[in-house]
Order: structure tokens, then C-alpha cells, then sequence
């Protein structure tokens, strides 16, 4: 499966607490990565300096849903039950 073009739920709705360029301390759970574009697509998308994280993760129908706040609210759902209490 590939990405929706100009989705970007995955670059908003999980927390990243590795560094991101622009964004040495990661960045938290609902806040948009610097990376993202306005219309919603990774500066870093094929760059080595990308995250591994954001290369690991991959898209699914399960994930990605048919809508943007379909992959928000699944990846919302998985931040807080894998959440360090």
C-alpha cells in the first residue's frame, strides 16, 4: 500500500521522541512535525537524515483507514495505549 498523497496524519498524531532536524527533542503526541509540508507531505520523505522511526513505520488499510482523520484517530488511539504511564 502506498501513502495518501497529502495525508500526513502520521507525521501529526504520534509523539516522536527521537531528534527530527529542526526538532532536536522530537516532537509531541498532536503536534505537527516541522517537516510537514503545508500541504502535507515529508520534507525529509527518502532522505537519510529522516527519522528511523518515520522509515519503519509503513502504511496499511488498517493504519491509513479511507480518510485523513480515519489514520488520525487510529494512530491517536495506538499513542495512548503504547503511552508510558
Amino acid at each position: 500500500m502506498e501513502c495518501r498523497a497529502g495525508c500526513g496524519a502520521c507525521c501529526i498524531a504520534p509523539s516522536i521522541s527521537s531528534p527530527i532536524p529542526g526538532m532536536p527533542e522530537g516532537k509531541p503526541a498532536g503536534g505537527r512535525c516541522i517537516q510537514l509540508t503545508e500541504d502535507n507531505r515529508c520534507k525529509l520523505f527518502g532522505k537519510p537524515e529522516r527519522p528511523a522511526v518515520c522509515c519503519q513505520l509503513r502504511p496499511s488499510e488498517e493504519m491509513c483507514g479511507r480518510t485523513f482523520q480515519d489514520a488520525f484517530q487510529f494512530l491517536i488511539t495506538l499513542e495512548r495505549a503504547t503511552r508510558p504511564e
